[in-house]
């Protein structure tokens, strides 16, 4: 039975394709067959995330309207044999997604043995996102250190609880973990950022990771690889950390904590 994530937040510009690139290559990496699609008709932004733009030929609406196979659609990813991209269109109207084609889609997926389908939502409430959340088993709800961030995926986490499939079949809620991206200890610890008992504290939720903030990020979007394929990088790690964690493992948070530079690195240019 195919297990259906959602990655979604209320504001644009979190992270959220970051992660469901990561997220998805992380499951891969544990052996877990894998899909993760676009949801962003009219952006498509995971492909180049992905690296793979220059392989796309049918996308996520010409299967939902009958005009390829998913067979045709799929693009199977350059490192992980088990892990593949359901890109979104380019061209098409965000109303090209129905909820009986998406519906559809993750019938037939779950019929080919993917273990994992993870959803890369639009932000906010339009039509892309409510459909990315309507059909979700879990949910990684991503925001960074700011309050109208926090505030809004407040917001986001009230939709998934009032209008998924779950909801309105009195089913067990939607399992709701919180991700918390480019978050900086000192700038935390200058009051320029919220901390993370903040956050907490107001959307309640269990956080399943912190990725802190790093220009590896923006190195593997250069080169067109999930930022976990980054060796031994702090965002990779704290990525395979969260992936463990989501898999049941215990792992102690990293990169949360502000150590003050001792007198040897002020006096030689440390930060």
């Amino acid at each position: 039975m195919a297990r259906i994530v959602v990655v979604t937040s209320g504001k644009g510009g979190v992270g959220k394709t970051t992660t469901s690139a990561s997220f998805s290559a992380g499951l891969a990496m544990h052996g877990h067959k894998t899909v993760v699609i676009d949801f962003d008709v009219g952006l498509r932004n995971l492909d180049l995330i992905m690296g793979c733009e220059r392989r796309v030929v049918y996308d996520f609406v010409n299967v939902i309207q009958g005009e390829a196979t998913l067979h045709q659609a799929l693009i199977r990813d350059k490192q992980l044999e088990n892990l593949y991209i359901l890109p979104a269109s380019q061209t098409r109207d965000k109303d090209a997604l129905t909820r009986d084609g998406v519906e559809k889609v993750l019938t037939d997926l779950a019929a080919m043995d993917f273990e994992y389908i993870v959803c890369d939502s639009p932000a906010g409430i339009e039509t892309g996102a409510v459909m990315a959340s309507y059909f979700a088993d879990d949910a990684l709800v991503v925001t960074n250190p700011e309050v109208s961030s926090v505030r809004d995926s407040d917001r986001i986490l009230g939709i998934l609880s009032a209008k998924s499939r779950r909801a309105e079949k009195g089913e067990e809620p939607i399992k709701e973990h919180l991700l918390l991206t480019r978050y900086n200890p000192k700038r935390v610890a200058d009051g320029e950022m919220l901390s993370l008992g903040d956050i907490e504290d107001i959307l309640r939720i269990r956080l399943i990771g912190v990725i802190p903030e790093s220009e590896t990020v923006l190195q593997a979007s250069n080169q067109g690889i999930p930022a976990i394929h980054i060796r031994d990088s702090d965002v990779a790690l704290a990525y395979q950390d969260v992936v463990a964690r989501y898999l049941g493992e215990e792992k102690p948070l990293r990169f949360v904590d502000y150590e003050k530079p001792g007198l040897f690195k002020r006096l030689f240019g440390g930060k």
